[in-house]
Formats: C-alpha cells, sequence, structure tokens
C-alpha cells in the first residue's frame, strides 16, 4: 500500500512551499530481551539419619558369642515340650536350666538409640551389672555392661554393641 508508513520510517509529506521534508526515522526501542531463568528449586528434604544400630552380641562366661540378629527378641532357650525357638537361645550353655524358656527381651528403641533390656518375669531373675531387675522394667544395655540369668553368676554374659 503506497504511502503507508512502513516501521520506523515515516514517509514524506509535500511542503505548502513545494519542498521536499527530510524523512524523520522515529526513534527506536529495542524489544526487551527475555531470558529463561532456572526455574527456582527447593532443597530437598533429607529427614535426620538416626545412628545405625550397633549389633548387640552377648558374649558368655564361657567364650560363646550369641548375637541379636533383628531389632528385637527373646533371651531364652528350648524345650523339648515348647518347639518355639528364642531369638537368644541359650540351650547348651552351662546351667542352662536356671534360664526361662522367655527369661527376658531385648529390643532396639530408635527414639533413644539405645538397646532395651525387659525382664519377662522369670522365675529366677535377671540382674544388670550386679542389680536385680525389676519384671517388665525396660532397662538401658551400654557396651561392656554385665548381663547374669539366675542367681549365683552362674550364666553371665559381657554386652558388646559394636
Amino acid at each position: 500500500m503506497c504511502g503507508t508508513p512502513l516501521g520506523n520510517v515515516i514517509g514524506s509529506t509535500a511542503a505548502p512551499n513545494n519542498q521536499a521534508t527530510p524523512v524523520v526515522e522515529r526513534p527506536t526501542t529495542t524489544p526487551p530481551v527475555f531470558y529463561a531463568a532456572p526455574a527456582p528449586t527447593s532443597p530437598t528434604y533429607t529427614p535426620p539419619q538416626s545412628p545405625a544400630r550397633p549389633i548387640l552380641i552377648l558374649t558368655h562366661t564361657n567364650g560363646k558369642e550369641f548375637r541379636l540378629l533383628g531389632e528385637e527378641g527373646n533371651i531364652g532357650r528350648r524345650t523339648q515340650t515348647h518347639k518355639t525357638l528364642p531369638e537368644i537361645d541359650l540351650t547348651g550353655i552351662p546351667n542352662e536350666g536356671i534360664v526361662s524358656r522367655t527369661h527376658a527381651r531385648i529390643y532396639w528403641d530408635k527414639s533413644q538409640n539405645v538397646y532395651v533390656l525387659v525382664d519377662n518375669n522369670s522365675r529366677n531373675g535377671t540382674y544388670l551389672n550386679g542389680n536385680l531387675l525389676s519384671a517388665g522394667v525396660q532397662y538401658r544395655l551400654n557396651h561392656n555392661d554385665l548381663l547374669q540369668l539366675g542367681q549365683d553368676q552362674l550364666v553371665c554374659f559381657t554386652v558388646s554393641l559394636i
């Protein structure tokens, strides 16, 4: 189309005195440049890590070791009449007869990051570091604690946490 301004140029118009009017360029503005900014990233949530659960080992005075493989289990012995196996089976150790079938329970307390020992109302009692434990009460186990099942120090263990 003739006479239509193109972009930034204004066409000439005849002056009343027939003189040519100079072409005037409009100031140009540079269009804004948009850069793609990286999308905001939120930090990934990493839950607090509790310390790894140590392995609990009970070492009998004769040197035999008993490991708790899971996070919890019973200490006791099997019998011919009751085929249930405790997680820490003391069958075959000297003086095993004073150990109840489910003498005590040990479990890993995740909230406190400790092993806990509970006497299951055993007939001959459970002792920790020489102290008789009350049945049903939770006691913290520490590395190098001395655990005794029954009286007269006949069945004794050293607790190891590795």
